[in-house]
């Protein structure tokens, strides 16, 4: 969103809109120059367009750089009370990141996978281990790696909690993403498909641990809805 990491500059109306929360979020600028395909077609996007205390802001994905996702996502993931906008940054030649954006730039990102055609589908927002604070959970080439990584958003930056491999919640040219958090009186789960797409698994972390269990099957038709419903 800044100059750094190869962003553009950005257009902002008023500096009091840097004051104001963010309340929606939407990918613009629509581009071919990335032909991965891996949501179903060959569109991703240059640009994030954000309103924030009645202000349009757009802000650049920069050179090089596509949004390769379905919609941005908002979170307060530092506990201000604010939202931060969860997005999945691509660079075109080192693949995907997990960034992190406000309405005055990129604040943080993770390590692009690295190489191109290489993605990540974001799972979500929740307290997995617990401790009162919540943590992003997303799936590393959920269709070669499947690793499921947790990071907490601390000081501005994305610091890994744990990985595991054995997860996906995305099959090649599908436009959606499986699964996502829930809540069923018992705390924050991760709810993906296990690495050969037969079950679901609901996923914590316990002492520094991943700890799974199995909360239905991939061949019931609505079965991630209903998971997700707690039913």
């Amino acid at each position: 969103m800044w100059k750094i990491f190869g962003l553009a500059a950005f257009c902002l109306s008023p500096l009091s809109a840097l004051a104001q929360d963010i309340t929606s979020a939407r990918y613009g600028g629509p581009t071919r120059a990335y032909d991965h395909g891996i949501l179903g077609d060959k569109v991703e996007y240059t640009k994030l367009i954000l309103r924030a205390g009645g202000q349009r802001i757009v802000i650049e994905v920069g050179d090089g750089f596509v949004f390769e996702d379905l919609a941005p996502r908002l979170a307060d993931l530092n506990g201000d009370g604010s939202p931060e906008v969860i997005t999945v940054r691509t660079d075109m030649q080192r693949g995907a990141s997990l960034a992190i954006y406000g309405v005055d730039g990129l604040i943080t990102q993770t390590s692009p996978i690295g190489r191109r055609y290489r993605w990540l589908a974001p799972v979500g927002v929740g307290d997995f281990d617990g401790n009162g604070r919540v943590e992003i959970a997303y799936v590393e080439t959920p269709h070669l790696g499947k690793v499921l990584k947790i990071y907490h958003y601390f000081n501005r930056e994305l610091v890994l909690a744990t990985a595991m491999q054995g997860f996906s919640n995305h099959r090649i040219g599908e436009g959606f993403i499986s699964g996502g958090v829930r809540n069923c009186g018992q705390g924050d789960e991760i709810i993906t498909a296990d690495a050969s797409w037969q079950r679901i698994m609901a996923t914590t972390v316990q002492g520094g641990n991943v700890s799974s269990r199995v909360v239905g099957t991939t061949a019931e038709a609505g079965s991630f809805a209903r998971v997700l419903a707690c039913r």
